[in-house]
């Protein structure tokens, strides 16, 4: 963290505040979304044991056949899809939503339509 990027420690600074409340268990794990200027990566983490469920992001062998510009909303609409259907796979329904501290739009907000279309619930 740099002491010279507000932005940066603005962030962290709310994303502590957000991680003080939000716990992940095995039946309800934490979604945990990271977004940077080029990619966005989400996981399912169970806080309790310390371990990620499944993960997906746009640097996934999966999604290698997305075309186009992998930093914006229609590449995280499909990490989102993507993660959902690897939470079906290692059995789990609901999850704790976890932005990280980043304002809950345009990208977060795709990929989490995205994960609650493919069947996720939060």
């Amino acid at each position: 963290m740099s002491k010279t990027n507000p932005t940066a420690v603005a962030r962290k600074r709310r994303q502590a505040s957000i991680r003080k409340k939000l716990r992940g268990t095995a039946g309800r794990p934490r979604l945990s979304i990271f977004r940077s200027t080029k990619h966005i990566y989400a996981q399912l983490i169970d806080d309790e044991s310390g371990t990620t469920l499944a993960a997906a992001s746009t640097k996934s062998k999966e999604l290698s056949a997305h075309e186009g510009h992998r930093g914006n909303a229609k590449a995280a609409a499909a990490v989102g899809t993507l993660l959902a259907e690897k939470a079906k796979a290692a059995s789990v329904e609901t999850v704790v939503f976890d932005r990280n501290g980043f304002l809950y739009h345009g990208r977060l907000k795709a990929l989490a339509d995205a994960a609650r279309a493919g069947g996720l619930k939060f």
